[in-house]
C-alpha cells in the first residue's frame, strides 16, 4: 500500500513526522482529505483539527490516529508528501479544554471592551481560534 510522509511543524518546532495512509484537515474552502499520490497543492488552512491515519512499515493502516490542533497556516501537498506549516500547533493529547474556554471568555470580553477596530479584530481572531480549539477538543475526545 502507498503511504504519505507527513510533517506538521510550527514556529515552536516539529509536532508530527511520520508515515500515514490518510490526512484530513480544515482547508480555507472546506475540509480536505489527502491520500497518497494526491495532485500537488498549496493552500491556506484555517483553525481546526488535523487528523492523521498512521501507517505501518508495510503501508497498511496501523489503526492509530494522530490528532493535532492548528490555528491556521499553509498546506503543501506533493504526490508522496504532506507538509503542514502551522501558525500554532498543539498535539491533541496536550489540549486543555478549561484553558481554551477561559481564553475564549477573555477574548469575548476584549471584543466588548475594544477601543479601536484593530483591538476588536485582534480579539475576534483570538475568539475564533479558541472556538475552533474547543470544537477540535470535543471532536478528539468524542464529546
Amino acid at each position: 500500500m502507498a503511504t504519505l510522509h507527513v510533517s506538521v511543524v510550527s514556529a515552536e518546532g516539529s509536532i508530527f513526522e511520520g508515515e500515514a495512509r490518510f490526512v484530513a484537515l480544515p482547508g480555507e474552502s472546506g475540509e480536505l482529505g489527502i491520500l497518497p499520490r494526491h495532485t500537488p497543492l498549496i493552500t491556506r488552512i484555517k483553525a481546526g483539527a488535523v487528523r492523521i491515519e498512521r501507517a505501518n512499515a508495510d503501508g497498511s493502516s496501523s489503526g492509530e490516529e494522530e490528532f493535532v490542533f492548528v490555528a491556521g497556516g499553509i498546506l503543501e501537498v506533493q504526490p508522496g508528501t504532506v507538509t503542514v506549516l502551522a501558525d500554532t500547533a498543539i498535539r491533541g493529547r496536550d489540549l486543555d479544554e478549561a484553558k481554551a474556554n477561559e481564553a475564549k471568555k477573555l477574548a469575548e470580553e476584549a471584543m466588548k471592551d475594544a477601543k479601536s477596530d484593530i483591538d476588536f479584530a485582534k480579539a475576534q481572531g483570538e475568539f475564533a481560534a479558541m472556538a475552533a480549539q474547543i470544537a477540535a477538543i470535543r471532536k478528539f475526545r468524542g464529546k
